[in-house]
């Protein structure tokens, strides 16, 4: 996927079938939008693109990362993805604007795919009627869905961040359609791990919303491959007083350096909640048996 970052770096596309909205949660509503832009653009011979905007212009705490968010699009076979800087200038732009300038003049949009309940342009003003409206005169189609619903609620980024913060994380990951994850990048961390004979992958995860601490069975993505492993959140209170919260992969028949690289970790299952133990030894036994239980639950 090609990521185009800022409107000025924008050129004309060849029959681009876009998707628009922010995507902050790439749940199950947002990924049917993109998806069925991809699907569009194979069956007109176009280009598939994706327009979102960072940060939220909500000023929301977003679920993914930035990073997180466009590898996500990426697997949902997006060709392009735009980013736009959502500051105080771009959010002056009238919805009218955004329409004539961006999406017709820089992009040359053919087909626009758009969620009924996204808005636009100074103060939100704008919405898919007023896309539906502005079609014909600029010769695109708009395809606007409705919100897709669960358990008779609507599936939001909001909602999914409250489940993964109560630590309802397979109820997060029915909404999302996929299990839950941070992506983060490997940082040095104290080497515990190796010395307990465990070695762990020490997580830097760019401010993503996070499980409550515990252990948790996971699935790991490093360089397009899934490995099972187990995952520690919490302040290692038994070694520590510090109250940082850490985030320890450690990852099964795994022995490469990968300090800088990305990880994804997608939690499958919380095996037990953090706590102090009375001595390093009992501390050992534990974290064994928690890995034992992990193979188990992944097998």
């Amino acid at each position: 996927m090609k990521i185009i970052r800022g409107i000025r770096k924008i050129n004309r596309l060849h029959k681009p079938v876009l998707a628009l909205g922010v995507f902050d949660g790439l749940h199950r509503g947002h990924r049917k939008v993109l998806f069925s832009a991809v699907k569009q653009a194979h069956k007109v011979k176009g280009t598939s693109v994706c327009l979102t905007f960072w940060p939220h212009p909500q000023k929301r705490g977003s679920l993914y990362s930035l990073e997180h968010r466009l590898r996500l699009i990426a697997k949902l076979g997006i060709d392009v993805c735009v980013v736009v800087n959502f500051n105080r200038r771009f959010s002056e732009i009238s919805a009218q604007e955004f329409i004539s300038e961006i999406l017709v003049k820089k992009i040359g949009v053919k087909f626009v795919y758009v969620g009924k309940n996204f808005r636009f342009g100074r103060q939100a003003k704008g919405d898919y009627r007023l896309l539906e409206a502005s079609a014909k005169k600029y010769n695109f189609q708009v395809r606007a869905f409705d919100v897709v619903m669960s358990a008779g609620k609507p599936i939001s980024s909001t909602l999914i961040r409250k489940l993964i913060k109560e630590g309802k994380i397979r109820a997060a990951a029915q909404l999302l359609g996929r299990p839950v994850s941070v992506l983060g990048t490997v940082i040095q961390g104290s080497k515990l791990g190796r010395i307990f004979g465990v070695p762990t992958a020490n997580i830097n995860p760019h401010h993503e919303v996070i499980p409550p601490t515990g252990i948790y069975a996971v699935k790991i993505i490093f360089a397009n491959k899934q490995y099972n492993g187990a995952c520690y959140l919490g302040t290692r209170p038994t070694v520590t007083s510090r109250k940082n919260l850490r985030v320890e992969a450690h990852i099964f028949k795994f022995h490469k350096n990968i300090y800088g690289k990305f990880l994804e970790i997608q939690f499958i299952k919380l095996i037990r909640p953090d706590r102090k133990f009375a001595t390093l030894e009992s501390l050992v036994i534990q974290i064994k048996e928690d890995i034992r239980i992990c193979h188990k639950i992944l097998a």
